[in-house]
C-alpha cells in the first residue's frame, strides 16, 4: 500500500538560540514586506512584519518585543498621524461640519453595527469585533484596541484584512475614474532622503518623551496619544516640524508588527482562519454601504463623486491619501473626512466598544476569548 504523505508541520524553534531566532525573524519579514512593498500596498511593511512573525509565533518561537521599544515605535507612529492633523485640515472640518458629522456618524455606525453583528453571532470575543470594524488608522485602531483589553491578534486580523480590501477597491474605482492614477500614485519611494538633523532630532524628542511619559504614567496607547496630541500643539503653532524618514517609519512598523504577531498561537491562527468567510463578508457590506454613503453624499452636496467615495471609505487612511494624492479630487476635503472619524473613534471607541460587548455579554452571546 502506498504511504499516506505526511501533513505538513511547522518546524519548532523554541529550542534555537534567541539571536538565531531574531535573525530568521528579520529575514523572513523583510522578504514579505518587500514583496508587499512591491505591490504597491500603503501598509506592507507593517503587514510583511506581522505575517512573519505569526509564522515564527505558529513554529514555537519564544520571542518578544521589548515593552519600551513597542512605546517607541508608538511615539513615532503617533507624530506620523500628528503631520496629517494641520490647520488646513482643522479649518475644512470647521467649515463643513454639518456634513462631516452626519458622515462619519453614517460610516462609524455602519462599522460598528456590523462589528456587533460578528460579536453577537459569537464570530469574535469580546470587544475585539467591535475594535477590528471600526474604520480609520489601522495601526492606530490595533494599538488602542490593545491598550482596552481587546484582543489585538484578531484585531489586527480583520483591520489589515480590510485594509487589503479597501486598497485594491479603491485603486479600481480611481482606475476607472482616472486611468493610471493608481500607478502614479503609488509610485517608488525614497526610503534614505536626505535628514534635517535639528527637525529630526525634535522630532526623535517628542517620540521618545511621550513614550517615557506613557511608561511612567501606565497610559493605554499613551505613546501613540501623547506624541499625536503633543505633535498637532507642536506643530500647529509652529514651534516643530515633524521629520520622519521612511527608514524610521519601517523600523517602527517592524516592531509594532512583530509586537503583534508573536503573541498569535496555533489555537488563534485556527480560529482566524476559521473566521476568515464571516470577516470577508462583513468587510465587503461595510465597503457597500460606505459605497451608497458616498452616493448619497455626492447627490446631497454636489461633491464629486470620485472625493465622496474617497472620503468615505472606511480605511486606512493612509491608503486612500496615497490613492488621492494623484486623482483630481479635493483632497483636504477627503483627508478631513479620514481625520476627523479617526479622532471620533479616538475619543468614543473605548467606551462605546465596551458597552456594546457588556449587553451582548449579558445576553449570553458572546464568544469565549481565544488562548
Amino acid at each position: 500500500m502506498p504511504q499516506r504523505p505526511r501533513p505538513f508541520r511547522f518546524p519548532r524553534l523554541a529550542g534555537w538560540p534567541p539571536s538565531a531566532q531574531w535573525l530568521t525573524l528579520l529575514a523572513i519579514s523583510l522578504l514579505l514586506a518587500v514583496g508587499l512593498e512591491s505591490l504597491d500596498l500603503a501598509a506592507g511593511v507593517l503587514m510583511g512584519a506581522m505575517a512573519g512573525a505569526i509564522l515564527l509565533a505558529a513554529a514555537g518561537a519564544d520571542l518578544a518585543v521589548p515593552r519600551t521599544a513597542f512605546y517607541l515605535a508608538q511615539g513615532a507612529i503617533g507624530c506620523l498621524i500628528a503631520t496629517s492633523i494641520t490647520p488646513p485640515l482643522l479649518r475644512e472640518m470647521l467649515f463643513n461640519w454639518p456634513v462631516f458629522l452626519i458622515t462619519l456618524i453614517a460610516v462609524v455606525g455602519a462599522s460598528v453595527a456590523l462589528g456587533a453583528a460578528l460579536t453577537w453571532f459569537r464570530i469574535l470575543p469580546g470587544t475585539t469585533a467591535i475594535w477590528g470594524a471600526f474604520p480609520g488608522a489601522a495601526t492606530a485602531m490595533v494599538l488602542m484596541a490593545d491598550a482596552y483589553g481587546a484582543d489585538s491578534r484578531l484585531v489586527a486580523f480583520m483591520q489589515y484584512l480590510r485594509v487589503v480590501c479597501v486598497v485594491v477597491v479603491a485603486s479600481l474605482v480611481a482606475e476607472i475614474w482616472v486611468p493610471q492614477a493608481a500607478e502614479a500614485a503609488l509610485a517608488g519611494k525614497v526610503w534614505f532622503p536626505t535628514i534635517h538633523w535639528l527637525t529630526f532630532g525634535e522630532t526623535l524628542a517628542l517620540a521618545v518623551v511621550s513614550a517615557g511619559l506613557a511608561l511612567a504614567f501606565n497610559i493605554p496607547a499613551g505613546g501613540l496619544i501623547l506624541s499625536m496630541l503633543f505633535g498637532v500643539l507642536l506643530q500647529d503653532f509652529g514651534l516643530l516640524q515633524i521629520e520622519l524618514p521612511p527608514w524610521l517609519l519601517a523600523i517602527s512598523y517592524f516592531l509594532v508588527g512583530w509586537g503583534i504577531g508573536l503573541r498569535f498561537t496555533r489555537p488563534l491562527l485556527l480560529y482566524a482562519l476559521r473566521a476568515l468567510p464571516w470577516l470577508i463578508a462583513a468587510i465587503v457590506a461595510l465597503i457597500t454601504l460606505c459605497g451608497l454613503f458616498a452616493l448619497v453624499l455626492s447627490l446631497a452636496t454636489g461633491i464629486d463623486p470620485l472625493t465622496a467615495y474617497l472620503a468615505t471609505s472606511p480605511g486606512g487612511a493612509d491608503s486612500v491619501a496615497i490613492i488621492a494624492a494623484s486623482t483630481d479630487v479635493d483632497m483636504p476635503f477627503v483627508m478631513a473626512m479620514q481625520i476627523a472619524r479617526f479622532i471620533a473613534v479616538l475619543l468614543v471607541g473605548p467606551s462605546l466598544a465596551r458597552l456594546i460587548a457588556e449587553r451582548i455579554d449579558k445576553r449570553g452571546k458572546a464568544a469565549p476569548p481565544v488562548a
